[in-house]
């Protein structure tokens, strides 16, 4: 039995570190966490990670629970792989600037979108923060159009990396919410090649 566990629940982010892990080709075993309840996994859970969000993830007494870290550890320990660009290669910087905007980029205002329009209750919402991320996120779409794929296929180094699971992950939040069909047409080419990747398929069939 291997010794990566993955804590995990559709349409969160364990989706990018199942889909690392389904790219480099690794055994894992997956641990279900029902999201339904409050909070979310118990008391097993929280001894995993006491803030009892996931994703987490677990190897050899070893627990992770920030999903680009998660992958940039599976990278370093379980590498060498396709999805890293390493630091000899012309696009390091580049692979490294979208790895991160995927999360530290593109998190407030996808986040504050999904609160404020579709996860909290009608009463909890607040128009003036939905009606900023709706501002926003159009500027997130363009400026990836634009500065990230203008002339290429993927974000870095000519190929299908880790950046690209770290952005195309908040893609799919926005497709959810049904705020993603007014995105620039080279990021909507962009989503439909990257989610049809096997690897993808696998990530997200369940």
């Amino acid at each position: 039995m291997s010794d990566l566990v993955l804590y995990h629940a559709p349409r969160t982010r364990s989706v990018r570190v199942r889909w690392a892990l389904e790219e480099m080709g690794l055994d894992y075993r997956l641990e279900r966490v029902d999201f339904t309840k409050r909070p979310p996994g118990g008391e097993a859970f929280a001894k995993i990670n006491p803030l009892q969000k996931l994703p987490a993830l677990t190897d050899d007494g070893t627990a992770i629970s920030e999903s680009n870290a998660i992958i940039q550890y599976l990278i370093g320990r379980y590498g060498p792989t396709d999805i890293e660009v390493k630091p000899d290669e012309a696009d390091y910087g580049r692979y490294l600037q979208w790895l991160h905007f995927g999360e530290g980029g593109m998190t407030m205002p996808v986040s504050l979108l999904l609160a404020h329009t579709f996860l909290l209750p009608e009463e909890q919402r607040n128009p003036a923060l939905a009606k900023w991320a709706k501002h926003e996120v159009p500027k997130l779409l363009k400026y990836i159009d634009e500065h990230g794929l203008q002339g290429r296929e993927w974000l870095a180094a000519g190929r299908f990396t880790a950046a690209d699971i770290s952005v195309v992950y908040m893609l799919l939040l926005l497709k959810l919410i049904r705020e993603f069909d007014t995105a620039p047409e080279g990021v909507k080419a962009y989503f439909v090649r990257a989610t049809e990747r096997e690897a993808w398929k696998r990530a997200t069939a369940d």
